[in-house]
């Protein structure tokens, strides 16, 4: 009896270790998006658990017809497929400000507006033996102000050293 009691400790062991991810304490680069959410991020990424973390993304954007950034904050699960892929999925929000200049879509003066913004995300990653994260993912983004009170499907690539 006590042989087939460790038998069964042992493999429900096994099992639960290989089921298990490793999620850096620490990752951070780039996200490159689609130019919908200001081109590519500098992302940071914080685990908080063993299958959860937070993703922060600043993006900068500073061109002839407005200069703008964006603070993007998601909370994350993470889910194992095999090895190092996973899915995750995740939902947040952001702030940011856009400065329009007064020849762009027809305006007449300068414009400066204040953001808020809310946002999923599903995507999939590879955790490399090295401490290199590649993801693709998806952020559908819902703005909350004048100049883009709509919906914005950010499409990203992520590059990131896990420390």
């Amino acid at each position: 009896m006590k042989k087939i009691l460790l038998t069964l400790v042992v493999a429900l062991g096994a099992v639960t270790i290989s089921q298990a991810q490793e999620i850096s304490k620490n990752a951070i680069g780039l996200r490159f998006g689609d130019g919908d959410g200001l081109g590519t991020e500098i992302s940071y990424q914080r685990g908080l658990g063993d299958n959860n973390r937070l993703e922060l993304d600043l993006g900068y954007e500073n061109n002839d017809r407005f200069d703008a950034f964006k603070l993007t904050g998601v909370y994350q699960w993470l889910w194992n497929i095999d090895g190092g892929f996973n899915w995750y999925a995740g939902v947040g929000g952001g702030l940011g400000s856009i400065d329009i200049d007064d020849d762009f879509r027809g305006r007449d003066d300068d414009d400066d507006e204040f953001f808020l913004l809310a946002a999923g995300q599903v995507g999939i990653e590879y955790n490399f033996d090295i401490p290199l994260l590649i993801s693709l993912d998806i952020r559908p983004e819902f703005y909350f102000n004048d100049f883009r009170d709509d919906t914005e499907i950010d499409i990203a690539l992520g590059v990131r050293y896990q420390f």
